[in-house]
């Protein structure tokens, strides 16, 4: 890593190694992905891990198109989780770097700073993590998304608690873009299925223990039998020690963004019975084809499987077929119109819809808890 944040990879191999392969494919198409990702702060360990999966998939990319003279460089740039540097780095991925692409920016501000510097400057951003649905709508042709979106979460969540009877639902969440992002989703999913306006809302600012208290005790004051949880793993753990402390005995609901490995970290035997809801499979062993493919993967290297790698893998796949697609001599243009195409790619056995102000009702999401033990439960 150099001192300015960056790392030049070529499927996670060590830069040497990089430019002995560029030089043995005289002549090749080498196509930059441009990655803003918090490799430290507040959202290190989700941002590390998806950045980490999509190296592997970038080298087994490059191994399978060798011959053809197609191949992927990775320039990932640290943002700390901080949506100005993610823009910065994005001025500089897409000027001094020249990136072909923005790909795969992690945090919904993030995401939305690498998009608009995207369309100021007449390119593309790839999957992004965690990005607002207002990034999905037809007015941003060139945001691309491999994940489901915020709302396809929302509608299994709030799905759930009407299934089991809890219509008292509250919501706590981060007051940044994403906790609002996830407040809209909640809102807009419980309008679509016709259900009861949240009991309580509650948006604490990121780092203010000091008002948390204040916000979870106006939300226990409307007996909520369940509450959601839109926030990183450090306000989300602290929030459910806080009330189960207080005696709340009620259901907590989290999106993905959480991250189950930082909040396990944070909580331990205390995450029992907590459900999460899940955008990728379980990275678990499995007789899914990209599980199995991510996790031979994993073996070759020295990463572990994750949610959050596994994603990073599937989004790096999925660029890199449609970089295949499009052909050595594309252009933004003609890449994108590749993209917006691909509204059905089976990427084995995980489905992507990549056209852009395109609902898909058929997203598979997975809704899991972790037992006290770690152990995954569906």
């Amino acid at each position: 890593m150099k001192a300015c944040g960056a790392v030049l990879l070529g499927g996670g191999l060590p830069l040497s190694a990089l430019s002995q392969s560029t030089k043995a494919a005289a002549g090749a198409r080498v196509v930059l992905l441009g990655q803003s990702v918090p490799l430290t702060g507040a959202a290190s360990e989700i941002g590390l891990a998806f950045a980490a999966g999509s190296r592997l998939a970038v080298g087994e990319f490059n191994e399978r198109n060798a011959a053809s003279g197609l191949q992927l460089k990775l320039m990932q740039l640290d943002d700390g989780y901080d949506a100005a540097r993610a823009a910065a780095n994005a001025r500089t991925l897409l000027g001094a770097d020249k990136a072909d692409m923005l790909f795969g920016f992690v945090g919904t501000a993030s995401s939305a700073a690498g998009a608009s510097v995207a369309t100021q400057q007449g390119s593309l951003l790839f999957a992004p993590f965690a990005a607002s649905d207002t990034l999905r709508e037809a007015s941003h042709p060139n945001v691309f998304h491999v994940r489901p979106g915020m709302i396809d979460e929302a509608l299994k969540i709030v799905r759930q608690c009407a299934t089991v009877g809890q219509t008292r639902v509250a919501l706590v969440g981060d007051e940044d873009a994403m906790g609002r992002a996830g407040l809209a989703a909640v809102q807009q999913a419980i309008t679509e299925l016709k259900l009861p306006e949240l009991v309580a809302t509650a948006m604490v600012p990121v780092g203010g223990g000091d008002k948390l208290d204040a916000a979870l005790k106006t939300v226990l004051q409307q007996t909520p039998q369940a509450i959601v949880l839109v926030s990183l793993s450090g306000t989300t753990a602290n929030a459910i020690r806080k009330l189960r402390k207080s005696g709340y005995a009620g259901s907590f609901m989290a999106f993905s963004i959480v991250g189950i490995d930082p909040l396990y970290a944070e909580l331990g035997k205390d995450i029992g019975g907590i459900v999460i809801s899940q955008v990728v499979p379980s990275p678990r062993p499995s007789a899914i084809p990209i599980v199995k493919e991510y996790r031979a993967a994993v073996d070759n290297s020295d990463q572990t499987p994750s949610y959050e790698g596994l994603e990073g893998f599937i989004a790096a796949k999925v660029v890199g077929e449609a970089v295949r697609r499009a052909g050595r001599a594309f252009t933004t243009a003609s890449l994108q119109r590749v993209m917006t195409a691909m509204t059905d790619y089976d990427v084995g056995g995980f489905r992507v819809n990549l056209r852009p102000g395109l609902r898909d009702a058929s997203r598979n999401i997975d809704l899991i808890s972790i037992s006290a033990d770690g152990r995954v439960l569906r």
